[in-house]
């Protein structure tokens, strides 16, 4: 009896066939991962400074993390939220002992985190006009912000490369100068629920909210019986040398978006609200079926564990004083290709003075990898286990790039 042939396929011609086109990937196959390293599927490691957009914080396949994620899948992987488990309840206190009284729900994605927190602005606004719907739902959020592709966040994302195709949009959103208290200041009205704001905007270019900025903010919110709303998906869970980014402000927000490197590469998301947006949801209000399961608050429990035993937080503020001080050079040492050097701890963005995009791919060809940003920016995302030495590695690496191409 004859067999039938076996027709073998490549990774990328799967890709080509069946899978959808909204990515520009990059022409590898990644395999395997450890530590700051990845390899492809032809053997080639690079160094990965991309932590999947901010999300392995850990690194690949650290061993207390596997280990979290390896038990806790033999033991229980999902229930609902229709009843209680111990990790997520650990999980919570946890993050309010970080945030500050309050309270967490747990979601599975930055997009989900934002939606919701857009959700608690019009419960916000809706107990401000006395129960009147439709009365007081703005949101001000900035100008070149990203709050995520679903219909919430993609409104509060002024954009045309994210909004276009997709409207009529959901209504109630107005847009200051990122760091221009004054703008935000004219776009208050008796219809204003909340202010919306990444504390640094990574997918625009890694532009930071100055710490006089967030301290005005927070005072008109005081002021005008507003939320303030800080989006610290990617900037937040230690990436900038304090566990949150707004920490190096001084200020608390009413309500926190998390996710990314929270789960240290499971997916997770969670809303932290203080106590003056804690109450808004109620049953039947707002919910998910996957959010929070024993996995992945077992993996976002292992990445804390992790974050705190090894002291990254730390570590990251400390080592990352050099690498920004040797970018800074790079961009002395070649201006005509590098424009400015920003950002904060391990989040970092080097805008270039042209199409980022050759620049990355010659990166990557020598064994670095990094991802693009707004405005001509490359963001450079190392694991928050990277050593001085890696770091130091990733600027010899840039640097050669440069010198080729000077």
């Amino acid at each position: 009896m004859n067999q039938p042939s076996i027709v073998r396929t490549s990774t990328a011609e799967l890709y080509d066939a069946y899978v959808m086109k909204n990515y520009s990937r990059a022409p590898i196959t990644v395999v395997r991962g450890r530590g700051t390293q990845l390899w492809d599927d032809a053997g080639h490691s690079y160094l990965d400074f991309t932590s999947g957009i901010a999300v392995c914080a850990l690194g690949h396949c650290h061993p207390h993390w596997v280990a979290a994620i390896q038990r806790q899948a033999a033991e229980l992987i999902h229930v609902s939220n229709l009843y209680r488990h111990p990790n997520q309840g650990e999980l919570a206190r946890r993050i309010v002992g970080y945030a500050g009284p309050g309270r967490v729900f747990f979601c599975n994605s930055g997009g989900e985190a934002d939606e919701g927190m857009i959700k608690l602005a019009r419960l916000h606004g809706l107990k401000k006009a006395g129960g009147v719907e439709e009365k007081c739902y703005k949101i001000i959020a900035a100008k070149n912000a990203f709050h995520g592709r679903m219909f919430g966040g993609m409104s509060a994302t002024p954009q045309e490369k994210i909004q276009k195709g997709f409207r009529p949009l959901v209504p109630g959103f107005a847009f200051g100068e990122l760091n221009n208290l004054e703008s935000f200041a004219a776009l208050i009205d008796e219809g204003t629920a909340a202010i919306l704001l990444e504390t640094i905007q990574g997918e625009s270019g890694i532009n930071s909210c100055t710490p006089e900025f967030l301290r005005g903010v927070r005072q008109l919110c005081d002021q005008h019986n507003l939320l303030l709303l800080l989006d610290e998906v990617q900037c937040g869970i230690g990436r900038t040398g304090k566990f949150y980014a707004f920490e190096h402000a001084g200020v608390r927000p009413d309500a926190i978006a998390m996710a990314k490197g929270l789960g240290g590469g499971m997916p997770i998301g969670a809303i932290w609200a203080g106590e003056r947006a804690m109450e808004l949801f109620q049953p039947g209000n707002h919910g998910t079926t996957f959010g929070g399961t024993p996995l992945a608050c077992a993996a976002g429990l292992a990445t804390l564990d992790v974050i705190e035993r090894e002291g990254l937080i730390d570590h990251v503020a400390k080592v990352s004083v050099a690498w920004h001080q040797a970018l800074a050079g790079l961009a002395q040492q070649f201006p005509q290709h590098i424009a400015a050097v920003r950002g904060k701890g391990f989040l970092v963005g080097m805008q270039m003075t042209s199409d980022p995009a050759p620049w990355i791919a010659a990166l990557r060809e020598r064994g670095l990898l990094t991802v693009g940003s707004g405005n001509n920016v490359i963001r450079l995302l190392p694991p928050l286990i990277a050593t001085a030495d890696e770091l130091a590695r990733s600027v010899e690496i840039i640097r050669g790039a440069l010198q080729a191409k000077a």
